[in-house]
């Protein structure tokens, strides 16, 4: 069924201060009938692999609508965004997962993962980070998602990665909330948050589910650069079901440490699901390092960001010298996904 994005006809304020109102609307009307048409195909060819021609071509177009500087502002882009989000609560209240996982892709690099016995919520965030009240999500969709997670990863402290008061509401319910540390290290909630061993292919116990459910988790000791730490974290599910979170993991210049570690996971560990950042350099050598048996990129398009660093689902090439494209072109499966999409993995490629 397809599904109208349209806002109020009522008078709308000039958006982008360079327009004149008769230009600035046009792309409110733009914006609204492009995302109808988006809306429409992506319900009709939902994720999968490999990709469709349509569906690329309709992310395609999402990169164009929201590489506008104000895209945030737009009033249909600010519907589609809750629509899309609010499809996923809705199946996250309805879905029992049997065998497998199930993989909600949410903000920037936020993500659900659910198997049959544990949910588990990375980089969870309102979009807050966009700068636009508009956009961002209400903390009762929040809280709504929070309600359906056993526990919360956070890979590292910029902003369109961790939300104070998401963090706040995984404590209170006695949820996990696992950082590295330097996340809030001076805030009071920095003590009641959990720190696992920054530790290569060392295995960690995090209880869960008022502990009667214990985790297994590796905590790589990643960094975005050599400035920031950077949790990359890998779960075994009771079921067997493998994930890694990237964050925003990225070796750059003379700072490539990281790569003691992540050319060798493959040799410690089976992998199944790998969520990697789409802008990482040397993306396809990452993906070698772990040999998953999925690839889902995020961070795409993250709004908060100038128009140069808001890594189309295209690629960019030359953006750090990507290898987004080579990736896409190999042997591993690439299932690419907007806000609020979900994807049904079952372990059927042998490694």
């Amino acid at each position: 069924m397809s599904q109208t994005i349209g806002f109020s006809q009522e008078y709308q304020p000039v958006i982008d201060p360079s327009m004149n109102e008769i230009e600035d609307h046009y792309l409110n009307r733009q914006a609204e009938a492009f995302l109808n048409e988006i809306s429409t195909t992506i319900r009709a060819i939902p994720p999968q692999y490999p990709l469709p021609r349509e569906r690329e071509l309709s992310l395609f177009l999402l990169d164009a609508l929201l590489h506008d500087k104000y895209a945030a502002h737009r009033p249909a882009v600010q519907r589609f965004y809750k629509t899309q989000i609010i499809a996923a609560l809705d199946e996250m209240q309805n879905l029992s997962v049997t065998e497998g996982a199930k993989i909600w892709k949410l903000y920037n690099m936020g993500f659900v993962v659910r198997t049959k016995s544990v949910t588990i919520a990375f980089d969870l965030t309102s979009g807050e980070s966009s700068d636009s009240e508009g956009f961002k999500l209400s903390n009762d969709i929040m809280a709504q998602i929070i309600k359906h997670c056993d526990a919360l990863f956070i890979s590292h402290r910029h902003r369109d990665h961790k939300d104070l008061w998401i963090a706040e509401q995984f404590i209170a319910q006695d949820k996990p909330v696992v950082t590295p540390p330097q996340v809030w290290e001076n805030e009071p909630i920095h003590e009641k948050i959990t720190h696992l061993k920054r530790e290569a292919h060392t295995l960690q116990k995090l209880p869960i589910k008022n502990k009667t459910i214990e985790l297994d988790v590796v905590v790589y000791p990643g960094h975005q650069m050599s400035r920031h730490e950077n949790n990359v974290t890998l779960i075994f599910s009771p079921e067997g079901i493998s994930y890694a979170h990237m964050g925003d993991q990225i070796n750059e210049g003379n700072f490539m440490v990281d790569y003691e570690w992540i050319d060798h996971v493959k040799e410690h560990f089976k992998v199944d699901i790998l969520l990697p950042p789409s802008w990482t350099n040397e993306i396809l050598r990452i993906v070698q390092g772990f040999n998953p048996g999925l690839v889902i990129p995020g961070h795409e398009n993250e709004l908060g960001h100038t128009l140069d660093d808001r890594v189309p689902f295209w690629g960019d090439s030359e953006y750090l010298e990507l290898t987004y494209a080579e990736l896409k072109a190999s042997n591993y499966p690439v299932v690419l996904m907007t806000w609020g999409e979900s994807y049904h993995y079952t372990p059927k490629r042998s490694r």
